[in-house]
């Protein structure tokens, strides 16, 4: 979840993912991606906490902490072009507008994440990464997911963009336009995504939301029945059902794509 501050409060970057994906075709979703085999097992230049704080907030183990890092600072940099990585271990790259190559080869996996950091001679941030929540794909979704979410603040002079075949349009809104364009239709909104949503719409700028300490408990949504009817369960799910447009109104939907 990349996030910046901006005049009425923090910005969160969202992206619609074109309709043809094979998983939440059409959704408006934050950057991610699934982890690569060489993410966790590779010698990267690394600056911040070590993969057993990692694995002790997200409840893993070391390898597959180091890999979930490596992941969000490739697929934020594979899909909007923003890079958690510097020169030295206290600085960050300003412009990545030169490593647009490596980032479509990256995108392509004609060229891994170690080798593209040792090449260009970057070492990864993982100081500006912050741990924020665990959603697990319900049993009854045929594609599933055990999917980490991090928060990152954009850094200064980098500019995140659509550059990427996964996204058929992005933008910057506050979590209060972004839940408010939902509950118009005019975007979809999985679950995991509106929840965080709401929960970065409590703070009123990126330091306050990095000073946070959420507790990561993994949450995975179960059917339930509720007046007769069988939906998914899941905190604050009352809410969002409450809130969720009729598919009449579905403007950025997989179904219209």
């Amino acid at each position: 979840m990349l996030v910046r501050d901006g005049a009425g409060g923090p910005e969160i970057f969202l992206q619609r993912r074109v309709g043809a994906m094979a998983f939440a075709g059409g959704m408006t979703v934050f950057p991610g991606g699934g982890v690569d085999l060489s993410d966790g097992t590779a010698d990267i230049a690394w600056a911040g906490p070590e993969p057993a704080w990692w694995a002790e907030r997200f409840a893993t183990t070391e390898p597959r902490a180091k890999a979930l890092v490596c992941a969000a600072v490739r697929e934020t940099f594979e899909e909007c072009g923003v890079l958690l990585a510097g020169s030295t271990a206290d600085s960050v790259v300003s412009d990545t507008t030169g490593y647009r190559l490596a980032r479509e080869k990256l995108e392509r996996r004609e060229l891994s994440l170690a080798s593209f950091l040792a090449e260009a001679r970057l070492v990864l941030r993982a100081d500006l990464l912050w741990p924020w929540a665990n959603w697990i794909t319900p049993v009854i979704e045929p594609r599933r997911y055990d999917t980490r979410f991090f928060v990152a603040v954009l850094p200064t002079g980098q500019r995140a963009d659509g550059a990427t075949s996964e996204a058929a349009e992005v933008q910057w809104r506050t979590p209060h336009d972004a839940l408010a364009r939902w509950r118009a239709g005019t975007d979809v909104l999985m679950p995991p995504t509106w929840a965080q949503l709401v929960a970065l719409g409590e703070f009123g700028s990126t330091s306050d939301i990095l000073a946070a300490q959420p507790v990561i408990d993994p949450v995975m949504p179960v059917l339930a029945e509720v007046e007769g009817k069988r939906v998914l369960s899941f905190p604050g799910s009352q809410r969002y059902f409450a809130e969720l447009p009729d598919a009449g109104r579905l403007e950025g939907s997989a179904v219209r794509e």
